[in-house]
């Protein structure tokens, strides 16, 4: 553990009975531009304790944001121990949520985790398990949960504006060019259907406001080294009651695309940019011959989660976002990789969730200027 001189951490604010303590455990891309900066907006959640891997990371990002408690990995459970820390916000690569989660659940601290919640199915609901055994939160980070102009569409097409609910389609896609990332290695849960493909299934079945209960899918490859390991894209069509069809193409070898189409017998939203975090979402809502287009407020998405992750905990409630939130959409990606390797249909068992993303938690958070950061790039770098 490095631990600059103060004897002990004082936040830089006046604490108070109604405030979560957070550490932050991974301080790669994702961390530095986005959750750290989120704490400012978060009023009833304070960042005191960071992790990582890199001594220049705890140094530089301790002191940019008054942390004192800076632990490095080897350390993880002497910070996970400490009774300073409420919650961990789980921030690390996709393979190392298993054991992060199973071992802050232990320590008997609240976990906000990144999605997708883990790679396989199983170990999800083995985090869930380990969450309930210990009487602790779970909550996957699904950021557009707290979005304007994601809950717009939303209200939009619960309240019937473009009629029957037809289909959904959705494109999100980027250029991941450095042969090194993560996000190209299998064996570190990489390949755009777990990074960006849930964001499609997760805006489907909000929309949706159900379940499918069949895929069908393909993964392709154009032969760029670069995704030796990992699909290059993907494209899956999903079934849900109804007659009720959603599609959706991600891609790690694509121009920029973030958007999505859903259709009803009456009228239709697309959203575009539809996913992003870093600027505003502007949708286009179209009823007959009548079409409206709004660009709905930017927004600290982050702090909205981190918010109502908060919120939870203090009043002792069950995040909307939990862990079945990411198991449901797990259970897709694997029976999106298990169509496309078989070459046929697989059915999904039925799959209950109780509570949807609605307008009742929008978030407006003021947004933060992209910060500085400390040996991370951007993946779209």
């Amino acid at each position: 553990m490095t631990r600059r001189p103060a004897a002990r951490y004082v936040p830089p604010r006046a604490r108070h009975a109604r405030t979560v303590r957070y550490a932050v455990v991974g301080l790669g891309h994702i961390a530095q531009v986005a959750v750290l900066p989120a704490f400012a907006h978060a009023k009833n959640s304070e960042l005191v304790a960071l992790v990582s891997g890199d001594p220049e990371k705890l140094e530089q990002l301790g002191k940019k944001y008054a942390v004192a408690n800076t632990y490095r990995y080897d350390d993880l459970d002497q910070c996970l121990h400490s009774p300073d820390v409420d919650a961990v916000y789980v921030a690390l690569p996709n393979d190392l949520h298993y054991e992060c989660c199973l071992r802050a659940a232990a320590a008997g601290k609240h976990i906000l985790c990144e999605k997708p919640l883990a790679v396989t199915v199983h170990d999800a609901e083995e985090m869930l398990a380990a969450a309930e055994r210990n009487g602790v939160k779970l909550m996957t980070a699904y950021r557009l949960h707290f979005e304007p102009a994601n809950l717009a569409a939303i209200d939009a097409v619960r309240s019937g504006k473009i009629g029957d609910v037809r289909y959904f389609s959705s494109t999100f896609s980027y250029q991941v060019t450095d042969p090194g990332n993560i996000r190209l290695r299998a064996e570190r849960g990489g390949g755009p259907l777990y990074d960006i493909g849930v964001y499609c299934i997760n805006a489907a079945r909000y929309l949706m406001g159900d379940e499918p209960d069949e895929v069908m899918a393909f993964t392709a490859n154009s032969g760029d080294k670069r995704f030796n390991e990992v699909e290059e894209s993907a494209a899956a069509l999903l079934k849900f009651p109804g007659g009720r069809l959603a599609a959706f193409v991600v891609s790690f070898g694509a121009a920029d695309s973030t958007r999505y189409e859903i259709v009803g017998t009456r009228g239709s939203i697309v959203l575009d940019p539809a996913y992003e975090y870093s600027m505003a979402l502007e949708a286009t809502f179209k009823r007959g011959d009548r079409e409206r287009e709004k660009k709905f407020p930017h927004t600290d998405q982050f702090a909205g989660e981190i918010a109502e992750f908060s919120r939870s905990i203090l009043g002792d409630r069950e995040p909307e976002a939990n862990a079945r939130e990411g198991i449901a959409d797990l259970r897709i990606v694997s029976a999106v990789l298990e169509s496309a390797s078989a070459g046929r249909a697989v059915p999904l068992a039925p799959f209950t969730k109780h509570r949807r993303p609605g307008r009742r938690q929008l978030e407006r958070k003021p947004p933060t200027r992209e910060p500085r950061t400390v040996h991370v790039t951007s993946p779209h770098k």
